[in-house]
């Protein structure tokens, strides 16, 4: 009984990570190190524009939503 009542509760726990995790590499904004590329793309998971920076201390590669202005 004790078995079956932490795998549910594992179950639980992975199954809201999943939704509340991000991609990896994807982050709200840059740091202030980072360099913008111009390599941006559609997040098909999301719809949003997607810009890619560098990260130039050890070219690891973030992505961050473009901010768009109407």
């Amino acid at each position: 009984m004790i078995g079956l009542l932490v795998i549910i509760v594992l179950a639980v726990v992975a199954i809201v990570g999943w939704f509340k995790l991000r991609r990896h590499g994807q982050s709200d904004r840059p740091a202030a190190n980072w360099l913008p590329t111009e390599e941006s793309f559609r997040d098909p998971s999301s719809g949003q524009v997607m810009r890619v920076w560098l990260d130039p201390d050890d070219g690891s590669r973030h992505y961050v939503p473009e901010i768009t202005r109407p």
